[in-house]
C-alpha cells in the first residue's frame, strides 16, 4: 500500500511548492503540476543497491580501445557478483557498436554470463538532446530511443535513461534552444518524451527521464516535464548528485514518488567540493517515499587522478547498505 506522507515529507514538498508556481505550465496538460499522480506501489518501501557501470566509464572506454586494457561488460557483471550486488544498469555507450544497438548473439551472451552471476540487467542508457532546436536532431534523438527501448526489452532491462538538456559541446540549454522560451521548449521535449514513452509501453520498457542539470535543476523542474509528459511509462530517472538548489534533498523527497530509476553518487553534488552524500538520510528519504526496487549507485572521478572506481562503488555500496539497515 502507499505510505501516508509525513510532516517532514509534507514540510519539505510544500517548501518547494513556490518553486513549482514559476514553472511555465502549458495548458495542454493538467491545470496544476500536483495533477500527476505518483506511482502506485504496493508492500512497503524495498530498497536493492545496484550499480551504474558509468562508474567504470574510464576503464570501459579504455577496454573498447583495447581489449586487454580496462574492463569490459563482462568483468562489471563479475564485479557484481562479487560485492553481491544484485542488478546493473548498463549503459549503452559501452555496448560494443553503440549507436547501433547489439546484436542477438551479444544480447544472448551477455543476459547468459549475467544470469550465471545472480546479476539482473535493470537498465540501459542513451545520449540524446531532446532541447535542441532543431527538430531533425531531436527526431533523431527519438529514433535512437525507440530502438534502445527495443534493445532493453531483449536486454531484460525494464528501464531506459534519457536526457533532457543538450549534449556536448553545447552546455547550455538556451544556446541549444536557439533564444525559444523555456514553456515552448519543455512543451517540445514532452511531446518526444511522450513518443517514446508510448513506444516504450509496447515493450514493458519504462523511460526514466534525467535530471542532468542545465534543464533540470530542480525537483519542481524535474516534475514540471513530466506533468507535459503525463504518460504512465515515463517517470523521473533520480540523479541525487545534480539538483543544484540549497537543499537537494527536499528535492529529492520531492522527485521519489515519481522515481522509476535512480543514480546515487557519493557526493550531494557532481564536483568535488561538493558536500559528501549523507546515505541513511538518503535512504531514508527513498523508503518514506515508498520506493520499491533497485536503487544504482553511480560513481564519477570528477577529475580525480587517482580515482578508482571498485573502491569508490564498494564505500557508497557500504553507506548504502548501512542506511538501510538502519530503516529496519
Amino acid at each position: 500500500m502507499n505510505h501516508p506522507v509525513t510532516r517532514r515529507q509534507f514540510l519539505a514538498t510544500t517548501a518547494l511548492l513556490p518553486i513549482a508556481a514559476s514553472v511555465p505550465i502549458s495548458t495542454a496538460g493538467a491545470a496544476s503540476i500536483l495533477a500527476l499522480e505518483p506511482i502506485k506501489r504496493t508492500g512497503g518501501p524495498s530498497l536493492k543497491p545496484a550499480l551504474n557501470i558509468y562508474s567504470f566509464l574510464d576503464q570501459l572506454n579504455e577496454n573498447k580501445k583495447d581489449s586487454a586494457k580496462g574492463i569490459d561488460l563482462f568483468g562489471v557483471c563479475d564485479f557484481c557478483a562479487r560485492l553481491n550486488i544484485e542488478a546493473m544498469d548498463m549503459t549503452g555507450y559501452f555496448f560494443p557498436e553503440y549507436p547501433k544497438v547489439p546484436s542477438d548473439a551479444f544480447v544472448s551472451r551477455i543476459k547468459r554470463y549475467a544470469h550465471a552471476r545472480g546479476v539482473v540487467i535493470n537498465g540501459t542508457g542513451i545520449r540524446n538532446d531532446f532541447a535542441v532546436a532543431d527538430r531533425a536532431v531531436r527526431a533523431a534523438g527519438v529514433q535512437l530511443t525507440k530502438d534502445w527501448i527495443e534493445a532493453a526489452a531483449r536486454l531484460g532491462a525494464t528501464v531506459i535513461r534519457v536526457f533532457a538538456g543538450p549534449q556536448s559541446p553545447i552546455k547550455d540549454w538556451r544556446v541549444a534552444a536557439a533564444g525559444v522560451k523555456r514553456g515552448d521548449v519543455e512543451q517540445w521535449m514532452a511531446d518526444d518524451l511522450r513518443a517514446c514513452a508510448e513506444y516504450g509501453e509496447k515493450f514493458g520498457v519504462l523511460v526514466g527521464v534525467q535530471n542532468h542539470g542545465d534543464f533540470l535543476n530542480t525537483g519542481a523542474e524535474h516534475l514540471s516535464l513530466l506533468r507535459r509528459v503525463d504518460h504512465p511509462c515515463c517517470g523521473a530517472l533520480v540523479d541525487t548528485g545534480k539538483y543544484l538548489t540549497a537543499d537537494p534533498y527536499a528535492d529529492i523527497a520531492l522527485i521519489t514518488p515519481y522515481a522509476v530509476g535512480w543514480q546515487i553518487k557519493e557526493t550531494i553534488g557532481s564536483e568535488l567540493k561538493s558536500p559528501r552524500a549523507d546515505f541513511k538520510r538518503l535512504m531514508k528519504i527513498i523508503a518514506a517515499g515508498g520506493y520499491r526496487g533497485f536503487v544504482p549507485i553511480e560513481t564519477l572521478s570528477m577529475g580525480r587522478k587517482d580515482y578508482n572506481p571498485a573502491a569508490e562503488v564498494e564505500m557508497v555500496l557500504k553507506g548504502m547498505r548501512d542506511g538501510i539497515a538502519a530503516l529496519q
